[in-house]
């Protein structure tokens, strides 16, 4: 039997944020805690949203310490000031930081056994639906906005993990690329890159079928046409990341990833390098260790990314073609597939480990050890 949930509303397109009052009162919320980021306080994209609820005479207080990779501290003090707030639901505007911030307070806030924000790793047995979340994302690739998963950082411990509960999923999405059009080309890259990674892992990952299969090769042939524009920062661009995206995690959140996302998380955890970037560095060598595991699966990722003659390629041929085709995409957008002075030779051992225990890696669609995450990441250095 497979499962899939998605969000129970979700508005898409350019100018989608001015539906966000109108949710917030058929619903019949009082006070609204808006979860975001310094940057996006600094630089007006918050108050995008947060004008219009002005302007509707809506009350909300703000919450924005949120560190790029959001800390158990983060969570603790965003719990302690929605309890101070009064409020009833929860606004969250920017990347997956912000999200998934949000949906940790709104756990612990409906479930308080889970206090403890490291007890919710894994599939945490909550009873009880988060506050209800209204997610507004200003990137365009987490899709943290219709995921039902959280990924918080262990500082003491060096460590992400990643949290997995249909509890945590927000009940409206408002996927507007107006909202994501002040993302600097870097963040634009890595993110959209990110986004590609969720659609190739979701579509090799074990527990892929066909409903999720659809959503993700779908995914990849508008993320591999829409990316580069989209760095140039052109409408049609920033458009198709914005569906891109949110189509990739339509699917990946109901079958998993695998260990790209695992060497992923281990190397933010340890080096504070940026989700998107780090899966972007991984994924062409990831892909090729995964090859011999993926069926017929790489000629369809390598005609969804826009290669011709794929059918009169031979396995050998289309796999490479699709790992190049990914390559070239990752270059063209400026993303650097190397580890060199980034990883550290006397934390590989470590952060190996690291990665074969997290949460994602059973989803790889090939055995994975621990010398063979070792090989990955020393590959690239």
């Amino acid at each position: 039997m497979n499962k899939f949930m998605l969000n129970e509303t979700s508005y898409h397109g350019a100018g989608a944020i001015s539906a966000v009052p109108a949710e917030i009162k058929n619903r019949g919320f009082k006070k609204v805690f808006v979860a975001t980021d310094p940057d996006l306080i600094k630089f007006g994209v918050a108050a995008k949203v947060t004008d219009l609820l002005e302007a509707e005479g809506i009350a909300y207080a703000v919450y924005s310490n949120i560190k790029a990779n959001p800390t158990i501290e983060n969570v603790q003090s965003g719990v302690a000031a929605f309890k101070e707030a009064g409020a009833d639901c929860i606004v969250a505007i920017g990347g997956g930081s912000s999200m998934d911030t949000a949906k940790a307070i709104g756990i612990i806030i409906a479930n308080p056994e889970y206090a403890d924000v490291r007890s919710l790793e894994g599939v945490a047995p909550t009873k009880n639906p988060c506050v209800p979340i209204i997610a507004v994302p200003t990137t365009a690739g987490t899709a943290a906005e219709v995921t039902i998963n959280y990924v918080i950082t262990d500082v003491e411990k060096k460590r992400k993990f990643v949290c997995v509960d249909a509890h945590d999923i927000p009940v409206v999405a408002v996927v507007d690329s107006d909202m994501m059009s002040s993302m600097p080309k870097g963040l634009t890259a890595a993110t959209g890159m990110d986004a590609l990674t969720h659609a190739i892992e979701g579509y090799i990952t074990r527990g892929a079928w066909e409903l999720s299969d659809m959503f993700h090769l779908k995914a990849i042939e508008i993320i591999s046409r829409s990316l580069r524009g989209a760095v140039e920062n052109t409408k049609e661009g920033r458009e198709g990341m914005a569906l891109g995206q949110y189509v990739a995690g339509m699917g990946f959140s109901n079958v998993g990833l695998g260990v790209d996302h695992s060497m992923a998380h281990t190397l933010s955890a340890y080096y504070d390098m940026p989700h998107g970037k780090a899966c972007a560095t991984l994924l062409p060598a990831v892909m090729a260790y995964n090859a011999e595991a993926t069926g017929e699966k790489y000629r369809e990722i390598a005609r969804a990314m826009g290669v011709k003659g794929v059918d009169d390629m031979t396995q050998e041929e289309y796999r490479a073609a699709a790992v190049a085709a990914v390559a070239k995409l990752a270059e063209d957008v400026g993303i650097v597939t190397s580890l060199k002075g980034v990883a550290k030779e006397e934390d590989i051992h470590q952060m190996s480990i690291d990665a074969y225990n997290d949460a994602c890696r059973p989803g790889n669609p090939k055995d994975v050890t621990v010398e063979d995450i070792e090989a990955l990441y020393r590959s690239l250095m």
